[in-house]
């Protein structure tokens, strides 16, 4: 059993989405496992053409805490209703293996 919890931010816009995990990093002790990027509802005629996932992970209150500061900084860009949240307080360990997947890689 995994006793450590997944956060998942959505925002329109990869600044955004930067702006947010970085108060978000600095405000609790969370890990980035890493970043996805689709196309949003709206397709390339969307005002932002692109949605950013993050999945990262950590304690259960540092993941709320991230969660709640990434979007607070987030709502200062882009309406609240564009910001989706999650926190999984205990994933299943089978998910570790895809939550490095993501479009944005890293070095």
């Amino acid at each position: 059993m995994n006793k450590k919890a997944l956060g998942l931010l959505e925002v329109q816009g990869y600044s955004v989405a930067l702006a947010a995990m970085d108060k978000a990093c600095k405000s609790a002790d969370i890990k980035i496992m890493a970043m996805d990027c689709n196309n949003p509802k709206g397709g390339d005629g969307a005002f932002i053409p692109v949605v950013v996932q993050v999945k990262f992970i950590g304690s259960v209150s540092d993941v709320n805490v991230a969660l709640e500061v990434a979007r607070e900084v987030a709502s200062g860009y882009i309406p609240k209703e564009e910001i989706l949240t999650s926190c999984i307080p205990s994933y299943h360990e089978d998910l570790q293996d895809i939550l490095n997947v993501g479009k944005v890689k890293k070095k």
